[in-house]
């Protein structure tokens, strides 16, 4: 409130007058040709392979790290190479800390330690907590999704699933602010050995109208889960089809310019859970 005077001869006429509140500006929507690069499971080749090379196209992604493997140091990450990737300036996201699936309200339950365990090694090596999740096993539920929540963390990426069967080789549906909870970003491409570039194009292609495309990837390469390994000279070609055409390469935490995540939304997923199992 603010108060208005105004002199009368000798006197004052005191007036109370409520203030304006100005509403906070909209977002603006995504440009067209907006897509989001997560990387999963703390893979080696994410530091000595992705993050170099994003680096060199000035492209920014999420890494999504999880403990279950990192004893097998050929094959991943050390908590030291995943600070070395928060140097480089990428995103560091949570992957609990033993990849756990969250399909269920008991699995739920497990979910706050599975977060700080993460959290905790993460802070050791000077890496901030972080606000963007990715479901393990591309998995999720209504518990664990208001858990997400209560923790603080602002966005979660999921598979293409429910929408497009696992393993199939078709694009996913891309993330539509207005439609889907920021907690439940839906992965447009989930990237399988398979892949091709003109498959990879049809995904992106997604990428317009606010529409935005968020694309899944393991390990470039990834020698122990072959069924989710990324060629590295295939990977090359599709960022370098990125860097040719044009694309802004967002890592999850930056959907923040162009959503609102406390913006209520009607996802058709909300209060529903998922395991491919």
């Amino acid at each position: 409130m603010r108060a208005v005077a105004t002199i009368l001869g000798c006197g004052m006429l005191w007036t109370a007058g409520a203030v304006a509140q100005e509403a906070a500006p909209a977002l603006a929507p995504a440009p067209d040709k907006t897509v989001v690069l997560t990387f999963d499971d703390a893979v080696k080749s994410h530091r000595t392979f992705v993050g170099p090379l994003l680096k060199e196209l000035g492209f920014s992604a999420s890494f999504f790290v999880t403990q279950l493997w990192m004893e097998d140091k050929e094959n991943f990450m050390t908590w030291q190479d995943i600070a070395e990737l928060h140097q480089m300036g990428f995103e560091i996201g949570n992957h609990t800390w033993t990849h756990l699936g969250l399909s269920t309200a008991e699995r739920a339950k497990q979910l706050p330690e599975e977060l700080r365990q993460v959290e905790a090694a993460l802070a050791q090596v000077g890496v901030p907590k972080p606000i963007s999740f990715a479901w393990p096993g591309n998995a999720f539920s209504a518990e664990a999704r208001d858990v997400l929540k209560q923790a603080g963390y602002r966005f979660a990426r999921r598979g293409m699933q429910p929408e497009v069967p696992y393993g199939k080789i078709i694009p996913g549906p891309p993330y539509e602010p207005a439609k889907y909870d920021p907690l439940l970003v839906p992965s447009t491409g989930d990237a399988y050995p398979e892949w091709t570039l003109e498959h990879f194009k049809q995904v992106v292609a997604q990428a317009v109208g606010g529409k935005i495309v968020v694309v899944q990837f393991h390990g470039v390469p990834d020698i122990a889960h072959p069924w989710v390994h990324t060629p590295p000279e295939r990977f090359q070609e599709y960022m370098r089809y990125l860097k040719d055409e044009g694309f802004q390469v967002l890592a999850l935490r930056d959907l923040a310019r162009y959503v609102d995540p406390d913006r209520a939304t009607e996802d058709p997923h909300l209060g529903t859970s998922y395991s491919r199992k």
